[in-house]
């Protein structure tokens, strides 16, 4: 059995200013870093075999910095980058409650088929292993709802730098 721990990345400046990032890179801010660095407190005792991140810019510096007592490499993938928020991309978040939406934003079909690719990758190519991997809020709610079968809107939003575990 795997064991997956999934992370979201610590906070950005844009999470702060409660801007929508989707799929830029971001950056951390000061408090993200340190809730990274309380997450690698947490898991240095932790047998890790892989440590895995999305390819933005915000998940994989939140993963290397959860990764640097282990002295493993990071490796990242687009199966767990954020969710494409088309033209919503870069909106400040409260002036979008009535917002119609854009043709241009990812489904949530497309976005599960994401987060399933990504929990069969894991199976397959980490079998009886532990694995870190830091994604972000709205794909790390797909990859649950995948795992447990529950709609997305029955999974409780992850904190920046909450752990959970599956096991998959």
């Amino acid at each position: 059995m795997t064991t997956l721990y999934l992370v979201r990345h610590g906070e950005t400046v844009d999470n702060a200013a409660q801007i929508l990032q989707g799929q830029c890179q971001g950056q951390l801010n000061e408090k993200g870093i340190e809730q990274a660095k309380e997450v690698c407190e947490k898991m240095k005792n932790c047998d890790i075999d892989a440590f895995i991140s999305s390819d933005l810019k915000r998940s994989y510096d939140t993963c290397k910095i959860i990764a640097a007592p282990h002295n493993k490499e990071v490796e990242s993938t687009s199966l767990i980058r954020e969710r494409d928020w088309g033209d919503f991309t870069g909106k400040f978040i409260p002036d979008m409650q009535d917002a119609e939406w854009p043709d241009n934003v990812e489904t949530l079909e497309k976005m599960k088929s994401r987060a399933r690719n990504f929990l069969t990758y894991l199976k397959v190519t980490y079998p009886d292993k532990k694995v870190l991997a830091v994604g972000h809020g709205i794909i790390n709610k797909a990859i649950q709802s995948v795992y447990f079968n529950k709609p997305m809107s029955e999974i409780t939003k992850m904190g920046n730098a909450e752990v959970r575990i599956l096991m998959l």
